[in-house]
């Protein structure tokens, strides 16, 4: 009888096994997949998911596996650029963009060197239920109990769908994305090119690679993978400084692609049962958050559950409190995430307020926090905020 099954070992379910099991728990890990493998990801991790990290004792394994820290942010609009730093979250100045097959080893160690029982190449078939209520999972002929099950795997959650999770604030997919990655092109910085009716993203990860990605309306995605390569090419010539060197360099690897990112908040609880990361929320990575809001979740819930756990507070009460701060956390991006998804082209003010960025290097670098998650959006998008940045007379 375990205390906690976590059902996916990425980039939040390992953090969630590492943590309860530091806090004392006996926990079991497990994922279809065998490690090291890749992952469909913008690989990115922004400066919060970073410290925390650091917070966890990791952050010196990340960099000792080569994955170049990026300090400075680049927006290119066309006509010019922004580029700046975002602010420093609890000290941590650097984002990193490390490779999936790095990132989710790294993890999983972490884990069993906290006493986590891991079991990779392990399928889960079905929850086990009784009176309503999760007590485990099966796979094959084996049975494995826990107080609590919790779904970390990923949108397509088969812990999510067993309990019926119900979804709210759900919207459809408003992107599909390729990428691969890119020898003899690296950069220093992480790099966006928003483009009418596209999005391209680049980031330097292990191994000398430059990995770059591009959105496209999800309307589109028959016609893209009709001719992945082509339909890649011409979106990245669309940002010139950026093709040139691509052109210099060599793609490394195959494309991976994708055709439904879609938005939703789950209830991220039930009797015997949880969820973290992708599994109870999940938006369009166009801002590249999933594995920065998989580290808070797992922090989250991981406290969460030693309070339902330990029966020093009430299960729904905590796990209610769980959600509550997660959706309070995200609500503010969700909602930027979907406006950059629709790929539309920058209204006036938009303009208006890159143009004042253009000479104002600190506002800038707030601009990029929004993105990287150490400002709220609500902050510096706030009417007062943005007519002091423009210059134009604050709204009555």
């Amino acid at each position: 009888m375990y205390d906690a099954i976590v059902v996916g070992a990425r980039a939040a379910g390992s953090p969630t096994a590492m943590l309860l099991a530091r806090k004392g728990y006996r926990v079991l890990l497990v994922d279809r997949a065998t490690f090291p493998s890749d992952t469909l990801s913008t690989h990115y991790i922004h400066q919060p998911g970073v410290a925390r990290l650091h917070h966890w004792g990791l952050l010196d394994r990340l960099v000792g596996t080569g994955c170049p820290p990026i300090g400075k942010m680049t927006f290119d609009v066309g006509p010019f650029a922004l580029t700046a730093a975002p602010p420093a979250s609890d000290g941590v100045a650097q984002g990193y963009c490390p490779r999936r097959t790095v990132l989710d080893s790294l993890l999983l160690d972490a884990a069993a060197e906290a006493g986590v029982e891991r079991r990779t190449g392990f399928s889960v078939d079905e929850l086990s239920f009784e009176d309503g209520a999760v007590v485990g999972i099966r796979s094959g002929g084996v049975e494995e109990r826990a107080r609590i099950v919790i779904g970390a795997d990923g949108r397509n959650s088969l812990v999510a769908r067993a309990v019926q999770a119900p979804e709210y604030d759900a919207r459809p997919g408003r992107t599909c994305a390729y990428y691969s990655y890119w020898s003899g092109a690296q950069s220093e910085g992480a790099e966006l090119y928003p483009r009418d009716g596209r999005m391209i993203i680049s980031g330097p990860t292990n191994d000398g690679l430059q990995i770059v990605v591009a959105f496209w309306p999800r309307e589109e995605f028959k016609a893209v993978r009709t001719d992945v390569e082509r339909s890649f090419l011409d979106a990245v010539a669309l940002a010139p400084s950026l093709a040139e060197r691509l052109a210099a360099g060599e793609r490394a690897d195959r494309f991976y692609g994708i055709g439904e990112l879609p938005f939703w908040y789950r209830k991220p609880f039930g009797p015997g049962w949880a969820l973290v990361g992708d599994a109870g929320y999940h938006k369009d990575p166009i801002t590249a958050q999933g594995i920065s809001d998989a580290f808070r979740d797992a922090e989250l819930l991981s406290e969460a559950l030693d309070a339902a756990l330990g029966g020093t507070r009430p299960p729904d009460e905590v796990l209610g409190e769980y959600e509550r701060v997660r959706n309070e956390e995200t609500r503010g991006l969700y909602e930027l995430t979907c406006d950059l998804a629709s790929l539309a082209p920058a209204p006036p003010e938009q303009q208006a307020l890159f143009g004042a960025l253009r000479e104002n290097e600190h506002e800038a670098g707030r601009f990029f926090g929004v993105i990287a998650g150490t400002v709220r959006p609500d902050e510096f998008f706030a009417p007062e905020n943005l007519a002091r940045i423009v210059g134009a007379p604050a709204p009555a």
